[in-house]
């Protein structure tokens, strides 16, 4: 698609785009040949059962035969109507009137069924985009679709959450076509203008992640973000180290340094292969280790973290993060959350097995 066919079509100026149910082609033509001739065989038995009811004015016997009543349903449906054939029974004519009139209707629509079809297939997409804004609350907001953003939206999705949940917002074609492949809603346009992101619906998100390729449009895209939803929570990429403390700044809540994280991956790659794998493998979703949070048990209350079966590496208290090691979380407390490393094959931000049934030790 073109630039100007791109800006024509209205994909640049913060329309909500959801992905389509998609249908063979064959399919649909198919529906429309078999819903077409029902119609056609149905109406000529019609009229061949009831053949006496009707006059041939081209027949000196006024009989109809199984032709002619192939030729009246054809003529009669296509609106024609050469007249030569006519039902002359009251009854007759009420079947033409009640059943016969709304059969042509029905054909009639199935011929022009492609402008129709259009036609009704962007009513039917008003119409779930006003749903879609009537029941999208609390979902999250994924700012840019490129590799840090499908990144983010696979492991969201692998950890439970609904793809029904997560919007993208995104200006480029590509990014459209692949996030609805992904089976995501696409808000396409500029992440940094206020009505774009309205139209994302970022005044009632629960959490925005902000991850496009310019780090000026990230501090703008968080300032935006902040202004729309104060009590959002903010992630945010940047490419450089320096811009990191302005984002914050702007109101992210964390804030992710790309280059700064492959560049110390790479070093300790070269420093030591094995940790390199290691680190790898924690930082690749779905293989070997994961990184996740989850309550405490209350079957866990009182205990070191080294005495859990999870491997504890770090305690949530009070919204402030201590090692697992740090005195002050000697024992463990009610409302306390762990960051925990578990193999991938489990469900990494559930329960560990054995303890499903246990209730969350919370500080009520």
């Amino acid at each position: 698609m073109s630039e100007a066919n791109y800006e024509a079509s209205g994909l640049g100026r913060g329309e909500v785009s959801l992905p389509e149910r998609e249908r063979s082609p064959w399919f649909e033509l198919t529906r429309r040949l078999i819903a077409a001739m029902s119609i056609l065989v149905g109406t000529v038995l019609l009229v061949y059962f009831d053949r006496g009811s009707y006059n041939d004015a081209t027949d000196p016997t006024n009989q109809v035969s199984l032709i002619d009543a192939i030729y009246y349903t054809t003529v009669t449906l296509s609106t024609t109507g050469y007249g030569d054939i006519a039902p002359v029974d009251d009854h007759a004519r009420l079947l033409n009137a009640f059943i016969v009139t709304p059969a042509r209707i029905a054909f009639l629509v199935l011929l022009i069924g492609t402008t129709l079809e259009v036609l009704a297939s962007q009513g039917r997409e008003q119409f779930r985009v006003a749903r879609w804004r009537k029941t999208m609350t609390r979902h999250i907001v994924v700012v840019g679709y490129g590799t840090k953003g499908r990144s983010a939206v696979e492991t969201l999705v692998g950890n439970g959450w609904d793809r029904e949940s997560i919007v993208v917002v995104d200006p480029s074609p590509t990014a459209l076509q692949e996030a609805h492949a992904d089976g995501l809603a696409v808000v396409t346009g500029d992440a940094t203008r206020r009505e774009v992101l309205r139209r994302a619906g970022v005044a009632t998100a629960d959490q925005i992640i902000i991850t496009t390729d310019r780090d000026d449009s990230n501090v703008l895209a968080t300032l935006t973000v902040r202004q729309l939803n104060p009590e959002a929570y903010i992630v945010a990429a940047a490419r450089e180290h320096e811009n990191a403390p302005l984002m914050k700044q702007s109101g992210a809540n964390s804030v992710i340094t790309s280059s700064d994280a492959v560049g110390r991956l790479l070093g300790l790659s070269s420093l030591s292969p094995t940790l390199g794998v290691v680190m790898e493998d924690l930082l690749s979703y779905g293989e070997g280790l994961e990184v996740a949070e989850r309550d405490l048990m209350v079957s866990e209350v009182g205990k070191q973290p080294q005495q859990l079966p999870d491997q504890v590496i770090a305690v949530v208290r009070d919204e402030k993060v201590y090692r697992y090691f740090d005195p002050t979380v000697t024992q463990l407390a009610r409302g306390d959350r762990l960051i925990v490393v578990r193999p991938a094959k489990e469900t990494p931000w559930a329960p560990r097995p054995g303890t499903h049934n246990e209730v969350v030790a919370t500080q009520d």
